[in-house]
């Protein structure tokens, strides 16, 4: 990587998640123009309260779902590779930045089987408490599949960027095992008190 645009918004994009993104700022339309007439990827970081992060990812346009007829857009992207800003540029009328690809330590272990199956199980068990008709439990591939867990439940941007800058695949799919059990634990205490709701109408909070 070197000089890419740059998309700031309030949300994260994890390698291999897809989302949708409406595009109306001048600007942005013309980052989103370029890129879709080169095929380059632009970047996505989050920009909130606290500022601009400096680790992002680079997005690749999988569709223009729409376009309007007072220029703005509807497109679909695709997380790729993370990179790390080590500086923002000048000349557009987007922000830039000279970028420096953000990989995984060298020396970090691959994780073992029991430990890729403890996270496809805390997974599953989300998914059944939440009871969702069709859940999508991604294949072991090449892809590393902390993201590609991680980008199937809103975890919030704060939690989705610290798993972004993690830099071990043992690391995040350990800190997955205890995202995922919070949230089946408090969607199951949700459930329970839905239920005691409608069962007499009167909830007791421990």
């Amino acid at each position: 990587m070197a000089e890419i645009g740059l998309f700031p918004l309030e949300l994260v994009l994890l390698p291999t998640e897809r989302v949708p993104l409406h595009i109306f700022e001048d600007r942005y339309r013309e980052l989103i123009g370029e890129s879709l007439a080169s095929g380059d990827e632009f970047g996505i970081l989050l920009e909130d309260a606290e500022g601009l992060r400096d680790v992002g990812t680079g997005a690749a346009i999988v569709e223009l779902v729409h376009t309007f007829d007072d220029g703005r857009m509807n497109i679909l992207v695709e997380g790729r590779s993370r990179f790390r800003v080590r500086e923002l540029t000048e000349g557009q009328s987007y922000r830039t930045a000279d970028v420096e690809p953000f990989e995984d330590d060298a020396d970090d272990d691959v994780p073992t089987e029991a430990e890729t199956e403890r996270t496809l199980d805390a997974f599953r068990r989300l998914a059944e408490i939440a009871e969702a008709e069709e859940v999508d439990v991604p294949a072991i591939g090449d892809e590393p599949l902390s993201f590609r867990l991680a980008a199937r439940v809103d975890f919030g941007t704060m939690l989705k960027q610290e798993l972004l800058e993690l830099r071990s695949e043992r690391a995040r799919l350990d800190r997955l095992v205890d995202l995922l059990g919070h949230a089946a634990a408090a969607l199951a205490r949700e459930r329970e008190v839905r239920e005691r709701a409608s069962g007499n109408g009167k909830v007791t909070r421990e």
